[in-house]
């Protein structure tokens, strides 16, 4: 088999602008047809499923079959969005609503900026670069999914599930420092920045780019809480 020339990715370029849109587009009419056709609801629920067990693996194979650099970071699903995949998908298969509010909370505050500024090297059509944005569009489906077709809402008061989700964040990036000092990883970004520019290159020095972090999560996620205060559960 011929072997594909290396292509670096660039964040906003050409390519990177047009994958983020046809992932938008998809998770739209995913979210459309959901809403308006009753007798589509159940088979897209299964789709987004499969969608979710299916990526992750997938994604970890990508790097297996990579012919580049790579680190133990891209075999063990520890990052944030790695995790917010299985919440997502076992969100939808038991509607529990802890994992439902992780999915939402993490989904749209946290996998939103990845797909922005994802942290990959390799551009379209490297088989990592495809399952990084397949994998990170299914946690943004789901997240969409939840409250807008399955009716799920936030606890109240909004501050206990706001609250809830940030203090899971916290515990994941205490568990991503203490994997990182013992495997050289960088899970969570915990241990320094991502090679690719972020928003993190703008909070400063670790380890005070950790505190601005939590702090940013917090006001998003009360902001992602807010609409849903006065609406009651379906």
């Amino acid at each position: 088999m011929q072997q594909i020339e290396f292509i670096m990715f660039h964040p906003f370029s050409r390519e990177h602008l047009i994958t983020v849109a046809i992932g938008f587009v998809l998770v739209g009419t995913l979210l459309y047809l959901a809403k308006t056709e009753s007798r589509s609801r159940d088979m897209i629920r299964k789709i987004l499923i499969l969608w979710c067990f299916c990526s992750l693996p997938l994604s970890l194979l990508a790097w297996t079959l990579w012919d580049g650099p790579k680190g133990l970071d891209n075999f063990l699903p520890l990052h944030l969005c790695d995790i917010a995949t299985l919440t997502a998908g076992f969100a939808l298969l038991t509607k529990r609503p802890l994992l439902a509010a992780m999915t939402y909370f993490w989904g749209i505050a946290a996998t939103t900026q990845a797909l922005l500024t994802p942290a990959i090297s390799m551009g379209f059509p490297h088989f990592p670069y495809v399952m990084f944005f397949v994998q990170h569009f299914a946690i943004v489906a789901v997240a969409f999914y939840l409250p807008f077709i399955d009716g799920w809402r936030p606890q109240r008061p909004i501050w206990r599930a706001m609250l809830e989700i940030f203090g899971w964040s916290v515990a994941y990036h205490a568990g991503a420092l203490l994997v990182n000092s013992l495997l050289g990883t960088n899970f969570g970004f915990a241990s320094r920045p991502p090679d690719n520019p972020s928003l993190i290159d703008h909070l400063g020095p670790w380890p005070w780019y950790l505190l601005w972090m939590q702090m940013i999560a917090l006001v998003l996620f009360y902001l992602l809480a807010l609409p849903w205060s006065r609406q009651p559960r379906k």
